[in-house]
């Protein structure tokens, strides 16, 4: 496990990590990248970088603001399923939803593995410099920039079909590199594919489920070996904050994005990449 701090106490630990699932919360689902800030602001506030690991486990409590928020959802996808797979009704807008998932997520699980399991000095690469999440986020407010213009938005999550999994999918590949953020790049991609904005938030959360549970899973297995007790109740707090934030954050930016563009998010990004390439350019 990567510490956040090299002997902390652990009431300073516990505020630490409840500040980090705080912005974890608050930039998973919003299009603006929770591993590059969960990467820029400890190193602001003079604390090291919290690494792969932690930023896996506490998006865990973001996965678990999905599924209190989408239980309804979720809970159609998988009698969809069973439909299809008792009585050959893949037809059904449930199942192909699911479906839609399942092809979307084989993508982003292949690669991320290839990564955790072969680039063994992938936490410390370039792409995880100041300079790269900076570059990253600008080219990333211009994609969701000509997203938001030229998409068609006539799409609704009802008429998904596997191919539109596959499209988003593949583009989710992207998130792996700091700064890209995941909700921002499948949501982007959605609207070119010509989804309604808040359905492709929904199709962009739902999808997120299964790589993001699975990164998080992986990552805990190495917190339980190398953490002791002390280590492992600051991370629930963490967690905890994580989920509760992220669970306003969903409900906000769907209720958004029934009435409002994407723009302000675009200027955000613009605006975060630029600070990043100026403070380290004055370094």
């Amino acid at each position: 496990m990567t510490d956040i701090s090299t002997s902390p106490g652990l009431l300073e630990l516990s505020w630490r990590y409840l500040l980090l699932g705080v912005i974890q919360g608050i930039t998973e689902f919003l299009p603006i990248s929770s591993t590059a800030h969960l990467k820029v602001v400890p190193v602001a506030l003079g604390w090291p970088d919290p690494g792969v690991t932690v930023t896996a486990v506490l998006q865990l409590g973001s996965i678990f603001a999905v599924f209190a928020y989408f239980r309804r959802d979720l809970n159609k996808v998988l009698k969809g399923i069973l439909m299809g797979l008792l009585n050959g009704q893949w037809n059904h807008p449930d199942a192909r939803l699911g479906i839609s998932i399942f092809w979307g997520t084989i993508p982003i699980l292949f690669c991320g593995g290839l990564i955790k399991f072969f680039w063994k000095g992938y936490e410390d690469s370039f792409f995880r410099s100041t300079p790269s999440i900076g570059l990253v986020s600008i080219l990333m407010a211009l994609f969701l920039a000509f997203a938001e213009r030229k998409g068609h938005r006539h799409k609704s999550l009802k008429e998904v079909k596997a191919v539109d999994g596959l499209i988003v999918g593949f583009s989710q590949i992207m998130a792996l590199i700091p700064g890209v953020s995941r909700s921002g790049v499948t949501l982007s991609t959605a609207l070119l594919n010509g989804w309604e904005r808040r359905d492709a938030a929904r199709f962009s959360f739902l999808l997120g489920i299964p790589a993001i549970t699975m990164a998080g899973l992986v990552e805990v297995k190495d917190v339980l070996q190398g953490s002791s007790v002390s280590e492992l109740l600051p991370l629930l707090v963490g967690m905890g904050s994580a989920a509760f934030i992220s669970w306003l954050s969903i409900r906000w930016l769907l209720k958004y994005l029934q009435s409002h563009s994407t723009w302000i998010f675009v200027g955000y990004r613009m605006f975060f990449g630029i600070a990043l390439l100026a403070s380290w350019a004055s370094f």
